[in-house]
Formats: C-alpha cells, sequence, structure tokens
C-alpha cells in the first residue's frame, strides 16, 4: 500500500487499499523505533466489557465519572433521584478509558488508585492494559502526544460535531511499544516535570497568599479564621442589623470592630455608581461586544469579551462600559471579579450581574489601592458577610455600598500598589518559565515516544 505522507499534498492509493473517501483517513505516523517494537494497540490493551447489573447496583452506589480533557477523571455528582438510561460498564484502578468522542481532545484516562471501581456509559471504552507489555501511564502519554491526536482524527467516522473514534480502529493502530523499563523512564521523565509544575502552583498560592497577608498588615488588620457561632448569643440593641445568625459569625464582627479603630470611608462614599443604559443608535452595525461575569477574574480583570447580535441580546446586557469605569461583580462577589476598564473594552456592554462606577468622588483614595483592597480577604470578607441566596449568592447594591473601605495615607496606599504590582510581575514571571518548561518537556516526552530522542537511562 502507498502510504499518504503528512506533508504531500497529492498522493496516489491503490483501489484496493481504498476504505474511505477521506483523505485525512490515509495519514500513518513514521515512528523512528525498530520494526520489531512496532505492533497494534491491541497486543497491549485488552477490551473490556463487565456491564453493570443494575439490580445489584443501584445508581446511587455506583462512582460515575467524568474525564477532563487533560485526563483527569472526577466523580461525578449525581442529583437526587437521577436517571441513567443505558447500559454501564465497570472500569477498575490502572484500567484505560477513553472518550469515543474527545479522545482527539486528550480525553483519555487512567482510573486511580482513589477510585478502585468506577462506571462508564458505552461512549467509554474500558480496556485493561497487558502488565507484560505496557504501562497504563505510557499508554495515556502516548494517546495524548499531538502526533497520536492526528492519527486519532484520521480515524473519526459520524456526523460533524459527534464524531467518534471506534475501539476496532484504534486497536489496529500501530505503535511503539518498547520494553517495560524504557517506557517506564518516559513515564518517570513526564511525572518529574509534572511533580516540579505542582511544586510552582503551590508557591504561586503561597505567594498570592503572603500579598494579601501584606496588605492587611500594611492597613492595620489581622482576620481571624472563619469561625461560626455556636449555641446562644447577645447582642446590644443597636449592634442589631439584621435577623440573621450568619450576619453574627465570630470573625465577620472582629473585623468590623477592628475597623471601627480605623479611618474608613463606605464603598457607597467612595465610588460615583452610575446606571448607563444602551440602545440599538450605540451599535449601528448591529452588534456589540458582551462582557459577561466569566469574562472577569480576580487576578487579571477583564479578560475577554464576546460579540452579540443586538436582535439576540441577553436580558442581562444592560450597561455600556467606558474606558477608567470600574466593575464589582455582584453575583458571587466572594469571586473577587472586580477590574478597571482599560481602553480595550472601551464601548462594550457588560452584564447586569456588575455594579459599575465611572470614578472617584473624592480625591483622599488611589483607585487601584480600592480595587486592591476589595479584592483582599478582608474586602471579600465583608461581601460574603453581606450577600444572600443559595446556589448563586449576590450582594444588592445597597449591601455593597456599606462596604467599608480603610483610608490610610495615600504614601500607604501607594506603597501598597507598588508592593503588590512588583510582586505580580515576580509571579508572572515564575509562570512564564514554568510554561516553558513543561512545554519543552511535553516536546521532549513526544520526541521519545515518536522514537527521535534517546529515551533517558
Amino acid at each position: 500500500m502507498t502510504v499518504a505522507s503528512s506533508n504531500r499534498k497529492v498522493f496516489a492509493i491503490m483501489f484496493k487499499d481504498l476504505e474511505r473517501w477521506n483523505v485525512s483517513s490515509f495519514f500513518r505516523i513514521r515512528w523512528k523505533w525498530p520494526r520489531e517494537v512496532i505492533r497494534p494497540l491491541s497486543d497491549a490493551l485488552e477490551r473490556k466489557n463487565e456491564v453493570v447489573d443494575r439490580k445489584r447496583f443501584p445508581l446511587d452506589q455506583l462512582c460515575l465519572v467524568t474525564l477532563h480533557f487533560d485526563g483527569e477523571i472526577v466523580p461525578r455528582d449525581l442529583q437526587r433521584n437521577a436517571i441513567f438510561k443505558g447500559k454501564l460498564f465497570f472500569a477498575e484502578n490502572g484500567e484505560v478509558i477513553y472518550s469515543k468522542i474527545d479522545v482527539r481532545n486528550g480525553a483519555i484516562g487512567v482510573v486511580p488508585t482513589s477510585m478502585p471501581r468506577i462506571a462508564v456509559s458505552s461512549e467509554y471504552p474500558v480496556y485493561h492494559v497487558r502488565p507484560d507489555i505496557a504501562l497504563p501511564d505510557h499508554v495515556k502519554l502516548l494517546f495524548r502526544t499531538s502526533i497520536f491526536r492526528q492519527q486519532i482524527n484520521s480515524m473519526i467516522s459520524g456526523a460533524s460535531g459527534r464524531k467518534r473514534v471506534q475501539p476496532l480502529d484504534l486497536e489496529q493502530v500501530k505503535v511503539p511499544l518498547p520494553p517495560l523499563q524504557m517506557q517506564r523512564s518516559i513515564v518517570e521523565y513526564w511525572q518529574k516535570a509534572q511533580k516540579a509544575a505542582a511544586n510552582i502552583s503551590i508557591r504561586y498560592n503561597r505567594l498570592i497568599e503572603e500579598i494579601d497577608h501584606e496588605i492587611l498588615k500594611k492597613i492595620g488588620l489581622n482576620l481571624k479564621p472563619p469561625t461560626e457561632r455556636k449555641g446562644a448569643f447577645a447582642l446590644l440593641w443597636g449592634h442589631l442589623e439584621r435577623w440573621d445568625t450568619f450576619f453574627y459569625r465570630i470573625d465577620f464582627t472582629d473585623l468590623e470592630n477592628q475597623l471601627s479603630r480605623l479611618k474608613c470611608m463606605r464603598l457607597g462614599d467612595l465610588l460615583n455608581f452610575v446606571s448607563r443604559p444602551w440602545g440599538p443608535h450605540d451599535f449601528p452595525e448591529g452588534t456589540f461586544r458582551y462582557v459577561e461575569i466569566s469574562s472577569v477574574t480576580k487576578e487579571n480583570g477583564i479578560i475577554g469579551c464576546r460579540n452579540v447580535r443586538i436582535d439576540n441580546a441577553p436580558s442581562r446586557a444592560t450597561t455600556l462600559l467606558r474606558t477608567g469605569d470600574v466593575i464589582l461583580a455582584t453575583t458571587r462577589p466572594y469571586l473577587g471579579a472586580f477590574a478597571t476598564v482599560t481602553p480595550e473594552f472601551d464601548g462594550c456592554v457588560c452584564s447586569s450581574g456588575f455594579a459599575v462606577a465611572d470614578g472617584l468622588k473624592t480625591d483622599i483614595i488611589d483607585k487601584n489601592y480600592l480595587l486592591l483592597f476589595l479584592k483582599s480577604s478582608a474586602g471579600l470578607r465583608q461581601l460574603e458577610r453581606r450577600m444572600t441566596g443559595g446556589l448563586y449568592p449576590a450582594i444588592v447594591q445597597t449591601e455593597l455600598e456599606q462596604t467599608l473601605v480603610p483610608l490610610p495615607p495615600m504614601k500607604v496606599q501607594h506603597e501598597i500598589v507598588d508592593m503588590v504590582n512588583r510582586q505580580r510581575q515576580r509571579i508572572a514571571d515564575e509562570r512564564k518559565a514554568a510554561e516553558e518548561n513543561k512545554a519543552q518537556v511535553t516536546r521532549e516526552v513526544e520526541e521519545m515516544i515518536l522514537g527521535i530522542r534517546p529515551v533517558p537511562q
């Protein structure tokens, strides 16, 4: 058979070898391993079809899972009285599962030791890995390489958007299955890099905590950990603001007492909150850019927007944004989705889930310091205290404006802003280096699996 090269635009195929009217189906990986190492996946993977007896194992006794694109397998939260139609299949610790639809995106995983037995639908084929032929983690790495994903994309079948990789097609793919010790060396090289990345992530989180601690230290605050009140307690009538015991959590009242000893102003006296509705005349081209709550993060501010047609505008798309505006998410405010609108997002429309201010009412506070305080644990703790709701807790505008903001001297405010900027740059540099290292290791592992880089001994 004439094999199609991945970089040739025109090639010939014998008619007897023509299985599909699909150019990509003739893609073949040119492995650089000795011929005796190249074997069909079926040599290493044994298909398993252990059907779950639903009479013996009710749904609430099964561990159903979600398989992410990064290969992580996590338990699914089933709603009460959940119903699942169709067959389920058992998979045990150390076995491989993949998504027929999303394996081309990396959805393949090894059942972890923390889940001795899981249950999956027929959309997730289950394989026992023959221990004398392959390591489960090596198979997982193999499936997740970019070159193997190209091979998988050449095998998909079905309607657009729901294309599947069928088990029989997958099992026939020939791959390198070197000696177990070489597989183990590749896996250990990968795991060492992942451990280093995890340590950097821990360090990143620690630096974030240190920034928060330094902000509060410079202001003169020392937060207690969240502490529920137990049993009965008494309040002076003048201190009774709500008939709500949560509002008087010990750490909430302690923070309130600390703030009462500092020079503070209420947020409503610092920011000029506005309502700025928009109309079709603002967007004669018929579309606008929409900033929703998921478009804003605590660390990076506004990270994007999406184009929306005026005739299909969400009911929550209410407020026109201008450069310099301050937007504060009032839905799930404890996430700290607060930002200053940069020129890039001037003229966008934001969700009604934001409170919008067009500037400061006073010159005794720095806008950057104000946002940093609101994102600090002391700011978020106050918002948590005043929010209401269950699944989607929110804070109403009047309650938001009650938030107390300490007013240290302007010099101290600037010191806080400068300190945070330095630390954030340090974090950004470390994260960039970590991402570059991760990308480098990924390339090296792919080259080892392809056979063009020596495997470390």
